[in-house]
């Protein structure tokens, strides 16, 4: 199914019980079905398959490409994806790494925020921050806005040392590098950050009204400590 601009901007306001959404998921999966030798890290149920025809506006080559993409990714990366239990990462979450925006942006995007410098290298490994990430997308992608908008990442650098670029192996590199696209900003990062986003939404730390970074993330922290259930069942599928 390849629909034109107008075409996909329809298909993409649609309910996931429509009829024409509906064909595009059982279109997805008959591929998905078909292809030899394949083993898929969750179940293929519509819920699971309409957040890659979502994310590419329904053409349903790109789609299917992103969900062979997605299998691959996570059945030949075992150290970050077997795993995705909070507990496995509980301490870097409790140190305010990582926090997640209330608000979206303009765009409808959901807004990440990482702080290098909460990441001691001498208690967790690349592999246990990436771990992070893929907790956070894993859960956020279920929303139909996200599968729609899309997601944006900030990346605070300050604190950065010479002990976090060691665990930045060759191999390590890669495979972020297969799933991420990073746009640096300098210094003067509020000037930048408020140029791409409403001050509303940032938290007080970066220019913005919001609230602070640490209640942001300690929010995160408790949404995804609730969510252990649901991080456990595809951990063990992810192991079989």
């Amino acid at each position: 199914m390849s629909q034109g601009p107008a075409g996909a901007a329809r298909l993409n306001e649609l309910p996931d019980h429509s009829p024409r959404v509906r064909g595009a998921v059982a279109e997805l999966r008959r591929r998905a079905e078909a292809e030899p030798g394949q083993r898929w890290p969750q179940p293929l149920a519509d819920s699971f398959l309409v957040r890659f025809l979502r994310a590419r506006d329904f053409h349903l080559d790109l789609a299917w490409r992103l969900l062979k993409n997605y299998q691959k990714w996570r059945i030949e990366c075992p150290e970050i994806s077997a795993d995705l239990q909070p507990y496995s990462v509980l301490g870097l979450l409790r140190a305010g790494y990582h926090g997640v925006l209330r608000s979206r942006d303009p765009r409808g995007s959901k807004v990440l925020i990482y702080r290098i410098g909460q990441w001691d290298p001498k208690l967790f490994t690349a592999y246990d921050v990436f771990r992070v990430s893929l907790i956070t997308s894993e859960l956020i992608v279920k929303e139909i806005e996200t599968q729609r908008s899309g997601v944006k990442a900030i990346f605070d650098l300050q604190g950065w040392r010479f002990a976090h670029a060691l665990q930045i192996s060759p191999a390590v590199a890669k495979k972020i590098a297969a799933v991420l696209t990073v746009y640096m900003h300098g210094s003067n990062y509020m000037q930048s950050l408020t140029e791409h986003f409403p001050v509303n939404i940032l938290p007080q730390e970066y220019g913005g009204e919001e609230v602070s970074m640490e209640e942001l993330a300690k929010e995160w922290t408790d949404f995804i400590i609730a969510s252990a259930d649901y991080l456990q069942s595809i951990s063990l599928i992810a192991q079989e």
